[in-house]
């Protein structure tokens, strides 16, 4: 039966960022993509960039795996020209779809914003396809910061911890932003749990945290993510799973690999809907295998000693199809308690 997915990003007409990301790697895998471009720019205007870590061996929380998205200050394109979507021009656009009776999702992604009247907009369209479809499944990447410091308007938080994140069903922030939501520090793997547990009451059923600041089993060059999900079992009660991943860090910085792994993991958690183990390692796996072949190629292109400059670091996306069709399984998730 078909799918579709109603993602609403950003696009850039160069490299792989927002929908540019997402859509097609979902397409790749069977699923029909409906793409609301939320900005639309010649290239990526990040100054700060996410840094993809990446890691296998077998811990639990999120998988045995850890996919760390740091961010890291770096030099990103000289210019970029483009135009940026209202919220009044994105009710326009979902009105226009709604009037053709063509507006049945089973799933909306959403990734980065800055702006709370487009956000709250975005709540308004993923509530009333809900009452249409109330097995839509909406998968957010709630975009607040890292490290201790907020990279989007402080206004947005309100909004992400009391409208967004109680109609999300999965979510995948980082430790800051699942500490900023929740209230709560993370020191230990039992605090992360406890975090994890905090978010599930406000909504989701899934979260992931992508990245955090505990210390690897496997030394300093490793990054620790954690994920849980509730599942309702037929008599009615709820069980979960938890799952640990340690991920090897990687000296060069990406754009869009955050938005890669939303759209990823609504892949494999809609083919493993109960087994988020298995659908984190298909996750992590996938960015591993579209991390090294863009690492191996910007290199090439660079030349030996030279660090790869923006462009040369876009995801090898494309050229990655058949490992996200059916990636190999480098990276293994471990279940904790």
């Amino acid at each position: 039966m078909e799918c579709r997915v109603l993602s609403i990003q950003s696009h850039v007409v160069r490299g792989y960022v927002g929908n540019k990301s997402a859509s097609f790697p979902l397409q790749v895998l069977g699923f029909e993509v409906d793409s609301i471009n939320s900005v639309q720019f010649s290239n990526h205007t990040v100054c700060v960039n996410l840094q993809v870590l990446y890691s296998s061996i077998l811990s639990s929380p999120l998988l045995s795996l850890s996919l760390s998205l740091s961010l890291f200050l770096s030099a990103g394109y000289s210019h970029w020209k483009g135009q940026v979507l209202t919220a009044d021009e994105l009710h326009v656009l979902y009105e226009g779809i709604k009037l053709n009776n063509v507006h049945h999702y089973d799933y909306v992604l959403t990734g980065y914003t800055r702006d709370t009247s487009f956000l709250e907009m975005v709540v308004d369209i993923v509530q009333e396809l809900k009452r249409a479809n109330p097995n839509l499944v909406y998968v957010c990447d709630p975009v607040l910061g890292d490290h201790g410091s907020m990279y989007v308007p402080q206004n947005l938080h309100p909004v992400y911890k009391n409208k967004v994140v109680p109609v999300a069903d999965i979510i995948t922030p980082n430790q800051f932003e699942a500490e900023l939501l929740t209230g709560k520090n993370i020191s230990t793997e039992k605090d992360a749990v406890e975090v994890m547990d905090l978010l599930h009451a406000m909504g989701p059923d899934t979260v992931v945290i992508t990245s955090s600041d505990l210390p690897s089993r496997l030394g300093d060059r490793f990054l620790v993510s954690l994920g849980s999900q509730r599942t309702v079992l037929p008599d009615g009660s709820r069980t979960t799973q938890r799952v640990r991943m340690e991920v090897p860090k990687v000296d060069a910085v990406f754009v869009g690999t955050g938005d890669l792994f939303a759209a990823m993991l609504l892949a494999w958690t809609h083919h493993y809907p109960n087994d988020l183990k298995t659908a984190c390692e298909k996750t992590f796996s996938v960015m591993h295998h579209v991390i090294q072949r863009t690492i191996s190629y910007a290199h090439e292109l660079a030349g030996p000693g030279r660090r790869p400059s923006p462009p040369q670091l876009e995801l090898r996306m494309v050229q990655s199809k058949a490992d996200i069709e059916d990636p190999a399984i480098v990276m293994e998730a471990t279940v904790i308690s």
